[in-house]
């Protein structure tokens, strides 16, 4: 064998990779989406909706129901369609994530991360914040960190916040509040969409958004 052949059996191998990781994400992301609808009115009367590249889907919410003004969904997929960033997103610790960041009604009076350093987005947003001199300490499982003189503050205000966390997600790759928006920034598992109520799923991230604005 050649290494002509080689090559275009390689080739070959690479564009059917390609082709199968861009279709699997693009019909679980869809999947995903259309599961989503019956919930994400809870959240607001219209969404935007695109595509960016098959790793990643942006949803919109403008004019968001209270506790939110303005709400951003990503959804964001192993890059399974490039085997060797597929390949580094296994070692990196990264999944398939739902990103959520808000405008909040009510503003927090702290900023505050709590991030697994297990994942690969927890990991910058604490080395991140470290050369930024904030304070951290282990918080179950995770990390928690907040500027000089509030971590104190935060872990309190994580403590409240525990029974609504909790039933929205029963893990967390990042939870942040900030100051300045957006406010609220959530980094969680994609949801096992087969099993649970999409309008169930985004009451309870009302219910967290109205506890952090009633907590504040």
């Amino acid at each position: 064998m050649n290494v002509q052949t080689v090559a275009m059996i390689l080739g070959g191998i690479f564009v059917a990779w390609f082709a199968a990781g861009m279709i699997y994400n693009l019909r679980r992301g869809d999947a995903i989406l259309r599961w989503m609808q019956a919930g994400l009115p809870s959240i607001g009367p219209r969404t935007t909706f695109r595509w960016l590249g098959s790793t990643v889907a942006e949803m919109g919410i403008g004019q968001a129901k209270r506790p939110f003004r303005r709400m951003d969904i990503l959804l964001v997929f192993r890059p399974r369609d490039v085997v060797f960033l597929w390949v580094a997103s296994l070692f990196q610790g990264r999944d398939d994530t739902l990103i959520l960041r808000a405008h909040l009604s009510s503003l927090p009076l702290l900023d505050l991360e709590l991030a697994d350093p297990k994942t690969w987005t927890g990991r910058m947003e604490i080395n991140r914040l470290k050369q930024r001199n904030w304070e951290e300490k282990d918080y179950q499982g995770l990390k928690l960190l907040a500027p000089k003189g509030l971590l104190g503050l935060a872990e309190e205000t994580l403590n409240r916040l525990e029974k609504p966390m909790q039933t929205f997600s029963g893990r967390y790759v990042r939870f942040g509040l900030r100051k300045e928006a957006p406010h609220l920034l959530i980094h969680v598992p994609m949801p096992k969409y087969k099993e649970l109520s999409a309008s169930e799923y985004f009451e309870t991230l009302r219910g967290l958004g109205q506890a952090i604005s009633e907590h504040h």
